[in-house]
């Protein structure tokens, strides 16, 4: 039931954040058209939330016109990067290097895994494009299982989240992206609490799952040496 106390929101900046969240999650350029059917809104609405972000820089257009996140998003997201992302940044680029694997961090967010920070490899051949900002269920996937490891045993968890919290990381094929295999390992905090997990992303590779894993959990108990 609505809480009538509730102070109302504005549909304006709500429409404008959405907006943004919609460039993020695309993961590519959109047209004022797309952009108003995935917001469901009239294209003379959508236009005027476009212009707005525009002038604030938080909207762009690319060579075809197409919309893009703008570089007054870069700025924002500086100025609230976390000590978690800071403290990771180093270990998810020596992880990506090491395993020739697309490393990233992700957090809890309302009973999802959201990717906050990605790195690519530098030198691999072929790799796995994952960006920020990508969201799933948290009882899906390797990063999501690795998440609910870290926290005390619940009844009816699935029996991976189990075998992951004995032996320090998750795997799971094929969850979230389709023939994608997945490894992952919480981060805890100074006061043993969950404070994200760290992953990689794979279609094949040359190191064993247990490799992999021990790598993987190595970066995750180094990021959490440089938690408060």
């Amino acid at each position: 039931m609505p809480d009538r106390n509730a102070a109302p929101h504005s549909q304006t900046l709500d429409r404008g954040v959405r907006a943004l969240e919609v460039l993020a999650e695309a993961g590519r350029p959109l047209s004022i058209a797309d952009l108003s059917a995935r917001l469901q809104v009239h294209r003379s609405i959508a236009y005027r939330i476009v212009r707005t972000l525009e002038d604030h820089r938080l909207i762009s257009r690319d060579g075809d016109g197409r919309l893009v996140p703008g570089v007054g998003l870069a700025a924002l997201a500086r100025s609230v990067k976390s000590t978690l992302q800071t403290a990771a940044l180093p270990e998810l680029s020596d992880l990506a290097n090491d395993l020739g694997m697309t490393s990233f961090l992700v957090v809890e967010d309302e009973g999802e895994a959201v990717t906050v920070e990605t790195v690519e490899p530098r030198h691999s051949t072929v790799h796995v494009a994952y960006r920020p900002g990508v969201r799933h269920a948290v009882d899906r996937g390797a990063p999501g299982l690795a998440l609910l490891a870290g926290l005390a045993e619940a009844p009816g968890e699935r029996p991976e989240v189990a075998e992951a919290r004995a032996r320090g990381w998750a795997t799971t094929q094929g969850e979230v992206l389709t023939g994608m295999r997945a490894v992952a390992s919480p981060v805890l905090d100074g006061r043993g609490r969950v404070a994200g997990a760290v992953s990689v992303v794979f279609v094949d590779s040359q190191y064993t799952l247990d490799e992999i894993g021990a790598r993987v959990g190595a970066a995750a108990k180094a990021i959490a040496r440089e938690l408060p």
